[in-house]
C-alpha cells in the first residue's frame, strides 16, 4: 500500500471476532509455560515459550521495555461519603532528569480520569495514609477539567516521601479494562515484567510477561543480547480506533527514555536482526529514527516528539545508522546519557521499517492500533495467524500467549 494511502485504511478490515471466554482473566501458573505462535513466510509453527531461542535469528539483539506499572488508581469519598476513583495517568509536566515519572515531592499535577466526576464539583479530598510510623494525609484538588480528563493537584504532609510512594501505600493496580476484575496481590508480581524498573506506566508492556531471569540468562548465554529502554504505557493502549479510518484516529503521546547505550547497541547492530519485544518497545526503536530525521532538519525542542503522520509526510528519507548517529551527536553536545522524547507514532500497513527486523507479541484487541502495527510488519498472514490461534485454543490479550512475527 503506497504511503498516501494510510490515512484511508478502514479499521473494519483489522476486525475480527473474539469471544469472551478467548481472553485470558489470570496468567498461566509459570510466566515461560505459555504458548509461542511463529509466525513467518515459510507458514506457522507453534511451540512453548519457553523454547523462543530456537526461532530467534543467531546472534539477535532483544529490546525490552523496563517501564514499571505504577498503582494509578486512587480511590477518595467526598463529604457526603461518595466514592470518587482517581485514576493518575501522567504528570502534567513529565520528569524529564530520570527514567520514573513519580519522583516528584509534594506538590504535583496529574493529568487524571475521575469516576463518578458529578459528585466532586468543587473541594479537596482528602484520606489519611497509613505509612511506616503513622499516618500521611493526602490531599486531592481537581484545578482544571478538561475535555477528556482532569488536573489534578496532589499535596501530602511528609517532604521525604515522593509521589511514587504514596501510590504504593494507597494506589490499586490498573488491570485492563477487559479483564473485568479488581487486582489481587498475584497481580503485585504478575503484572509487572521481570524488565520493569522505572515507575510511570498504567498498563504493562505484555510481550515481556513471558520472560522469566532464568530465561534472559538462558538466552545471553546462547549468544543473544538485550537492549533496554523505558517508555511508558498510557491508557491510550487500550483505546480502540472508533472511527472509519485510521486517517480520523488520534493518536496517543507516550514518553520515553533511551540511553547512550542503547541507542550505540542499536547502531553497532545495523544489518543484523534487532527484534523488540513487544509494540511498546517497537515504536520506541522506529521513533528514534524519526527523531534522528527530525533532528538533522532543526535542532528545537520541539524536534522531540514524533507526530503520528511523521512517517507518511517524508519524501527523502535517510539511513538509518545515519540518524543514529545523529541521536548521539545531539546528546554529545548536551552532555546527554539519556535521551527523553514524547512519540505518538502510528506504525500502520504501509509504514517501511526502520530499526526492527521481527516483534515478539501478544494477541491483540480487534481494530486496534497494536493490530494495526503487527499487520505493517506482516501483512495480511496477522489472520492466518489469529484464525489458527483462535481454532487452537490460544489466550488472548494481555495475560495471554504470545507470537514472533517476522516479516
Amino acid at each position: 500500500m503506497a504511503k498516501k494511502g494510510v490515512h484511508s485504511i478502514e479499521i473494519e478490515d483489522f476486525n475480527y471476532p473474539l469471544p469472551e471466554d478467548r481472553i485470558a482473566r489470570y496468567p498461566v501458573g509459570k510466566r515461560e509455560t505459555s504458548r509461542l505462535l511463529i509466525s513467518d513466510r515459510q507458514g506457522l509453527t507453534e511451540d512453548n515459550f519457553f523454547h523462543i531461542g530456537r526461532y530467534l535469528p543467531e546472534k539477535a539483539l532483544l529490546v525490552s521495555n523496563e517501564t514499571k506499572v505504577i498503582r494509578a488508581r486512587l480511590h477518595f469519598k467526598n463529604q457526603h461519603g461518595a466514592l470518587i476513583e482517581v485514576f493518575c495517568l501522567e504528570p502534567e509536566q513529565g520528569d524529564l532528569e530520570g527514567h520514573s515519572l513519580v519522583n516528584a515531592s509534594s506538590p504535583v499535577v496529574w493529568k487524571c480520569l475521575v469516576g463518578n466526576s458529578k459528585r466532586w464539583k468543587d473541594g479537596i479530598l482528602e484520606q489519611e495514609v497509613p505509612f511506616v510510623n503513622g499516618f500521611i494525609q493526602l490531599k486531592a484538588e481537581r484545578v482544571k477539567k478538561m475535555n477528556d480528563h482532569s488536573l489534578v493537584s496532589f499535596s501530602w504532609d511528609e517532604p521525604t516521601t515522593n509521589f511514587g510512594q504514596m501510590l504504593e501505600y494507597i494506589g490499586e493496580l490498573p488491570l485492563p479494562p477487559y479483564l473485568n476484575r479488581k487486582a489481587g496481590l498475584d497481580d503485585l508480581v504478575s503484572y509487572q515484567t521481570v524488565f520493569a524498573r522505572n515507575q510511570g506506566s498504567v498498563a504493562a508492556p505484555t510481550a515481556g510477561l513471558h520472560f522469566t531471569d532464568e530465561l534472559v540468562k538462558n538466552l545471553e548465554d546462547e549468544g543473544f543480547r538485550i537492549a533496554r529502554l523505558t517508555l511508558h504505557v498510557g491508557a491510550g493502549t487500550f483505546k480502540p480506533v472508533s472511527t472509519e479510518t485510521i486517517g480520523e484516529h488520534a493518536m496517543h503521546a507516550e514518553r520515553f527514555f533511551v540511553s547512550k547505550q542503547t541507542i550505540q547497541q542499536l547502531l553497532s547492530q545495523q544489518g543484523k536482526p534487532i527484534i523488540p519485544i513487544g509494540t511498546t518497545s517497537m515504536r520506541t526503536i522506529e521513533s528514534l529514527y524519526w527523531l534522528g530525521l527530525g533532528l538533522s532538519e532543526n535542532e528545537s525542542p520541539s524536534a522531540l516528539h514524533v507526530n503520528q503522520w511523521a512517517p507518511y509526510n517524508y519524501e527523502n528519507e535517510m539511513n538509518p545508522g545515519l540518524m543514529l548517529e545523529k541521536l548521539l551527536e545531539y546528546m554529545h553536545k548536551r552532555h546527554l546519557e539519556v535521551l527523553s522524547a514524547t512519540t505518538a507514532l502510528m506504525i500502520a500497513p504501509g509504514y517501511d521499517f526502520k530499526i526492527a527486523n521481527g516483534l515478539i507479541t501478544n494477541f491483540h484487541q480487534p481494530k486496534s492500533t497494536l493490530l494495526l502495527l503487527v499487520a505493517a510488519l506482516v501483512g495480511n498472514r496477522w489472520k492466518d495467524a489469529y484464525t489458527y490461534a483462535l481454532n487452537n485454543q490460544f489466550r488472548f490479550l494481555s495475560y495471554g500467549d504470545s507470537c514472533l512475527f517476522f516479516p
